[in-house]
């Protein structure tokens, strides 16, 4: 079986690119403007050609190999409403989303996957640019469909929607469904980090673990703009709090065999979660690493495409495009 190829912008840690990978998409280019981003590509896909390079500068003239590709796919920076911020905090965000479509035009793939903020699908502050995307995409013989998905369905241990855009050339449009959950249950955050949290012989692992009965809030990755890593706003502290987890920053290490677990004594009997569990709340293979130091890597991480998502998306434009079912084997994060 033949691998369908495709183009991924905006790459970042590679989420997205490694969920179409496990969909049977073999990438022809990865593109990121951070280096970070593209030292954990390199490092984790020796073989992929990765670009360090804008979005906003790139020339596909000067890549051939990309043209006619089967599919062009794009994890954006998260746009804010502009009727929620000044036009000037999102104008580079919604410049982005421009710039992709116009990558479209030039490259002409058979199929385009744009992920974003589930906003993005219907709400009012976003129609001009929706209504930009889809006059494009008509000119240009695509049919597209706005959706949402919320990450926790395709077993994701967190809570978090997307907004996606996928468009396909006329002919292929009307076989394309939007990917079914894969999971009848959601994985709570004591289920998907228990063995990680016992790793250096923490006593009330499965203590802690009983009870933290839900799924993760939406990790956020931040601004490069700010300080440390931490976990998100107050709201997003307050949930972690309930699971007795200390969201104010991220940990070097799982607890010890000394740690005395006493969440009801505030931030220093909370325990505190690592960036490699952050990575598989986010639903990241276990042996997938991350460039760069802690903050770095964490950001990433938060920023990140949950890999499942797209592996579920990507099986479902595969579909579309009339390809075989991929042979691929599946992966699962750390259980």
């Amino acid at each position: 079986m033949s691998e369908l190829r495709f183009v991924d912008v905006c790459a970042g840690a590679g989420g997205l690119a490694l969920g179409l990978e496990h969909a049977g998409f073999e990438p022809v280019l990865l593109l990121d403007k951070k280096l970070v981003a593209c030292e954990t590509l390199r490092m984790n896909r020796p073989a992929w050609h990765v670009l360090e390079a804008d979005l906003l500068e790139f020339s596909p003239s000067r890549h051939q190999g990309i043209y006619d590709v089967d599919l062009l796919s794009a994890g954006l920076p998260r746009v804010k409403s502009v009727a929620a911020v000044a036009r000037t905090e999102t104008e580079a965000e919604l410049r982005l989303l421009e710039a992709t479509v116009y990558l479209a035009h030039a490259v002409q793939p058979q199929a385009l996957l744009i992920e974003n903020v589930p906003g993005l699908v219907g709400a009012p502050g976003f129609e001009a640019i929706r209504d930009f995307i889809g006059n494009e995409l008509d000119h240009l013989g695509y049919r597209f469909q706005w959706f949402i998905l919320n990450a926790a369905d395709f077993g994701v241990p967190q809570e978090r929607k997307q907004g996606v855009l996928v468009a396909l050339k006329k002919q292929y449009f009307p076989a394309f469904r939007p990917p079914e959950p894969t999971v009848r249950e959601h994985q709570s955050v004591g289920r998907a980090l228990r063995r990680s949290m016992a790793t250096r012989g923490w006593r009330e692992a499965d203590r802690w673990a009983a009870q933290a009965l839900s799924v993760a809030p939406t990790l956020v990755g931040g601004s490069d703009r700010r300080g440390g890593a931490d976990l998100g706003p107050t709201g997003t502290r307050k949930a972690w709090a309930r699971m007795g987890v200390y969201g104010g920053s991220v940990a070097d290490d799982v607890p010890g065999p000394d740690f005395v677990w006493t969440p009801e004594k505030g931030r220093s009997g909370m325990v505190r979660i690592t960036t490699d569990q952050a990575a598989i709340l986010q639903g990241f293979q276990s042996d997938w690493k991350f460039a760069g130091r802690k903050t770095a890597r964490y950001r990433q991480i938060g920023h990140a495409s949950p890999p499942p998502v797209g592996k579920a998306l990507g099986l479902a434009i595969r579909a579309a495009l009339g390809a075989p079912p991929a042979s691929v084997a599946g992966y699962t994060s750390a259980p």
